[in-house]
């Protein structure tokens, strides 16, 4: 069985596309095109189910279609409709064991220098060229690997040196 902490989220199903069982798939990361995987899963009602790949293609920087294996008609491809799709957050380490930017989603952080709980970063926006965490309460902190400190992955903690007075703005 497949337990939330193992995956995180990175979009959701829309409609089916054409008859042959491909469904519309709106995602935040293209992680399944850079890391190696035969499945996404997906949660049908409240279970995480895994679903093999057969293909996919881009249909642009925020939309793919899929078809999924044994999915082979438009109506068997509408029952994924709304469904949200994971990914398994073992194999989303890259070479050098550092989680991807998407996976950090739910993690806590840290300051370093007290110890103190900063928030639960429950975005990351990466429109600009600085990459922030979005914190519960929306405070953004910068996501640079100068600040961060440690990520532990067990314990879904990131431990950031917090510049002096950046929690204060």
């Amino acid at each position: 069985m497949i337990k939330r902490e193992d995956v995180f989220k990175i979009g959701r199903l829309g409609k089916a596309h054409g008859v042959k069982g491909e469904v519309s798939f709106h995602f935040d990361d293209d992680i399944f095109d850079r890391v190696e995987t035969e499945y996404l899963v997906l949660e049908i009602d409240g279970i995480l189910v895994p679903f093999f790949m057969d293909d996919y293609r881009f249909r642009n920087g925020y939309l793919a279609f899929v078809k999924f294996r044994d999915v082979d008609t438009q109506e068997r491809a509408s029952e994924l409709t709304g469904c949200d799709v994971y990914f398994p957050r073992d194999l989303a380490m890259d070479e050098d064991e550092t989680p991807i930017l998407s996976m950090l989603v739910g993690f806590s952080l840290v300051d370093a220098a007290t110890g103190k709980h900063i928030g639960t970063i429950e975005g990351i926006n990466d429109q600009t060229a600085n990459v922030l965490f979005e914190l519960s309460g929306g405070q953004l902190i910068p996501a640079s690997d100068e600040l961060i400190m440690n990520i532990d992955t067990q314990r879904e903690e990131i431990v950031m040196d917090i510049p002096e007075g950046l929690l204060e703005i």
